[in-house]
């Protein structure tokens, strides 16, 4: 499945390389026109959904990043990010804040999120940076913060036969 993030990047590297060759402006009124006529079939669509059929389209990581590219998705941005981070079961974190000015996400990792290792983190953001980008695209940055780990305390070990 082709993500919006990677058809973005797609239709940016065609859009630098005609303007490499002075068609810019053509090629940016064609994509213009088009983004318009696909805006105004979708909000026609959205707008014809029955409310059931809506939650089943923007639960669709694609579908909600049209909507979104269009302006047309009808949560606002907490309720995306939370949408986002619940397609993630194996990467369980909780929002500890967004700041909207500089499109900052601050995570809590929990303690059951995995090992630590870096390999593990690193696959954790990139799964969290994938599924915001298509569901929340004005978070530009994710910082992740690991919750402390928990003490845990048991019964002391029974001791040795010849101690007792």
């Amino acid at each position: 499945m082709t993500t919006a993030e990677q058809t973005g990047r797609r239709v940016q590297e065609a859009l630098d390389s005609l303007a490499g060759r002075g068609q810019s402006a053509v090629a940016e009124d064609l994509v213009r026109e088009l983004m318009a006529f696909y805006g105004e079939g979708l909000a026609r669509i959205v707008a014809l959904l029955p409310e059931h059929a809506l939650s089943a389209v923007l639960d669709d990581p694609a579908a909600a990043g049209l909507l979104v590219l269009h302006d047309l998705h009808p949560e606002p941005v907490a309720a995306r990010i939370e949408r986002a981070l619940a397609s993630l079961p194996e990467h369980p974190v909780r929002v500890l804040g967004f700041d909207p000015e500089d499109g900052t996400l601050r995570l809590a990792r929990s303690a059951s999120g995995g090992c630590g290792c870096a390999g593990t983190e690193e696959a954790a953001r990139e799964a969290i940076e994938g599924a915001l980008a298509c569901h929340a695209p004005e978070v530009t940055m994710v910082e992740l913060a690991r919750a402390p780990q928990l003490l845990q305390i048991g019964t002391r070990p029974p001791a040795p036969a010849e101690a007792r």
